[in-house]
């Protein structure tokens, strides 16, 4: 009988031992969905989470609303985006609320403070407290108010499952996952909205479907097209200063674009390959998501050696280092496949 445990695909040392092994699972897939590449149990049910955002913001271009309140690439890749509160990100996302006729205390997405130490530090030295702006989901929600303006819906409840935003949402992201949306089973994200559950597979499939839309509509194939150059034209606006998002999408010059979910998961798409990916460790560590998702990459001869040896722009994530609170690097992360 096979086994049902996923492979150890990244260590974490410290000292001289491993203290953890990150189990978890990863598939590439290419436009006929034939696998590339894949390790442990690709077909295994998950929540995309945020990695799911770049297909979440379709419905916004596709029908028509985008269009109608005008639409910046730089916004696009916002909605897209688990971005980091500095204030670039607020200030975008706050202009563009102000634009559709909302504010910051329609969004529903909630407050924490920025993912940014810098924009934490910011904000604690004019004494000011984190508002729904600094949400790393913010933009995404921008997104959705967009549509709910475009659709003379109500705004208040826009985030849920029964509003006909998220209706149209999820109707667009079934569509390019090939899921059936009354079939899937159903969560709510940190962020408040509704999630579908699907094979890990399908997410790569998605996510290939943006590179690889030939036999997608013509509206819902131009929309992929404008999501793609949104991330590759504003990497900034996906993540952050420092975030691996940004820097793989940078230093690749978008030939490769990454995006992180929560609990440890990443999609991907290589447009130029047309390829797919997906990629879950178990234990929902995002740092050894992290790790995994550069390893993988690194293996699939997608990142340029210069860019990960010695001092290059990626050879943070070769080992990435585990610190103390004096930020004194007490470990690391290791690649176990």
């Amino acid at each position: 009988m096979a086994s049902l445990t996923n492979p150890i695909l990244i260590h974490s040392h410290r000292g001289g031992l491993i203290e953890n092994n990150h189990r978890g699972a990863y598939i590439v897939v290419d436009p006929h969905g034939d696998v590339i590449s894949a390790a442990g149990h690709y077909q295994s049910m998950i929540y995309a989470r945020s990695s799911l955002k770049p297909i979440n913001v379709l419905a916004m271009i596709e029908s028509g609303a985008a269009d109608h309140f005008n639409v910046t690439d730089e916004e696009i890749a916002l909605a897209c985006a688990s971005h980091s509160g500095e204030e670039k990100h607020v200030e975008l996302v706050a202009a563009w609320l102000e634009r559709i006729g909302c504010t910051p205390d329609d969004l529903e997405c909630g407050t924490h403070a920025p993912m940014a130490q810098s924009a934490r530090r910011d904000l604690q030295k004019r004494g000011e407290k984190p508002n729904n702006l600094h949400n790393a989901c913010s933009g995404k929600h921008t997104g959705f108010l967009t549509l709910t303006k475009f659709l003379d819906a109500p705004i208040k409840g826009y985030s849920k499952i029964d509003h006909p935003t998220q209706k149209t949402v999820m109707k667009t992201a079934a569509h390019m996952v090939d899921i059936k949306v009354d079939e899937t089973p159903k969560g709510i994200d940190g962020c408040c909205i509704p999630m579908m559950g699907m094979p890990m597979m399908n997410l790569a499939v998605g996510m290939t479907k943006l590179v690889a839309s030939d036999d997608l509509e013509p509206c819902l194939k131009d929309s992929c097209q404008r999501v793609i150059q949104a991330m590759q034209a504003h990497p900034f606006c996906v993540g952050g200063t420092n975030r691996f998002d940004t820097k793989i999408i940078e230093h690749t010059k978008g030939q490769v674009l990454v995006k992180m979910g929560a609990d440890g998961i990443f999609s991907g798409v290589v447009p130029k390959k047309k390829w797919g990916i997906a990629l879950k460790i178990d234990d929902g560590n995002l740092i050894a998501a992290e790790a995994a998702m550069f390893h993988l990459l690194r293996r699939l001869e997608l990142l340029d050696k210069s860019l990960y040896q010695e001092d290059g722009p990626l050879s943070y994530w070769m080992k990435l280092p585990i610190n103390n609170y004096h930020k004194e690097q007490v470990g690391y992360f290791e690649s176990a496949f």
